[in-house]
């Protein structure tokens, strides 16, 4: 059984907190393998010295407090993040809140009240570009400068490269806006996913022979529009089958809705949570003139993705849970 997560905030006690953790530092949107590799070095931290390892993590995403207005494509929300958190093997995260306050608050301060004061940790592991404080002041130097003063160990990762790119949330959002998923998932180190509610559509795909699973996204998805392979998590089950995500030229350009079309599947799946991994991206949304090249072109994507998901049979996030 994998051990309990548990997830710490700033309204829980500190007499709930335990003392001398090691954590690992940063916004970790999307839990790719450059924060991967901060998380491993905490972990081994922690194994070294037998203490246990947490994520340090903010909520909102501090982009979100300083441009609230700006769209901001997030690759996970809060509970998405701390899913991937929780399969890593960490014994859980410290999620303070992004507000006025702590935008406000100097590195020194966050340092002295929030690691040393309220946390007590005794290590530290950050990324080489992670900022903190008012001001982004704060950086892996000033830690690894006040570490002997403190009592604490302080690890700073380099960057991680794949194909001499480095690895960065923004890089993996322009992939997925651009239907790279070969670079995105590369980058991630699996499948990029999203969870949603199924809900009740215009119920056209099975009038086609397609009934879809319907999940709405964020309105902020940058992902682009087009079809898809994709394997599904269903609580403890896996599902395969083919997606399209975008506004339906063919019928009415409406509003993005991701359609789920799930391969030997029948039940009823609305109200229930999916995890949806983006596995393979086959093409871009097209407009039909009829529904006979249509379904044409449904079939021959099905088959498309059945290959895809065939090649990669494992590919699926790594998620913990937080119950």
């Amino acid at each position: 059984m994998a051990p309990h997560f548990t997830v710490i905030r700033d309204s829980t006690l500190a007499s709930a907190i335990p003392r001398g953790a090691v954590v690992a530092m940063g916004n970790f949107d999307g839990v790719h393998l450059g924060h991967r590799a901060v998380i491993a070095a905490a972990l081994e931290m922690g194994r070294t010295h037998n203490r246990p390892a947490f994520a340090l993590t903010f909520e909102p995403h501090p982009r979100r407090f300083f441009s609230p207005n700006t769209p901001q494509f997030r690759l996970t929300d809060e509970r998405a993040k701390l899913r991937l958190l929780a399969g890593t093997g960490l014994a859980g995260a410290v999620v303070m809140t992004f507000d006025k306050i702590r935008a406000g608050t100097s590195a020194q301060d966050f340092i002295h009240h929030d690691l040393i004061g309220r946390l007590g940790v005794s290590g530290i592991a950050v990324g080489y570009d992670f900022h903190f404080g008012k001001g982004r002041v704060g950086s892996p130097s000033l830690l690894v400068n006040e570490a002997p003063r403190l009592g604490i160990e302080v690890d700073v990762q380099p960057h991680v490269d794949i194909d001499e790119r480095p690895v960065s949330s923004s890089a993996i959002r322009t992939a997925l806006a651009e239907g790279q998923l070969d670079e995105a998932s590369a980058m991630l180190g699996a499948p990029w996913f999203v969870t949603g509610e199924v809900i009740h559509g215009e119920k056209r795909g099975r009038d086609l022979g397609y009934p879809t699973a319907n999940i709405r996204l964020d309105a902020n998805c940058a992902l682009k529009h087009g079809i898809y392979a994709v394997r599904i998590g269903c609580g403890a089950e896996r599902l395969e089958g083919v997606a399209s995500f975008g506004r339906r030229p063919t019928f009415d350009n409406g509003a993005p809705l991701l359609e789920i079309f799930l391969f030997d599947f029948q039940g009823d799946l609305y109200g229930q949570e999916l995890d949806c991994a983006f596995v393979g991206f086959i093409r871009e949304e097209l407009k039909f003139d009829g529904i006979e090249p249509l379904i044409r072109q449904m079939d021959e994507d099905s088959a498309r993705a059945r290959v895809l998901l065939a090649a990669a049979p494992n590919a699926f996030p790594k998620l913990g849970s937080l119950d």
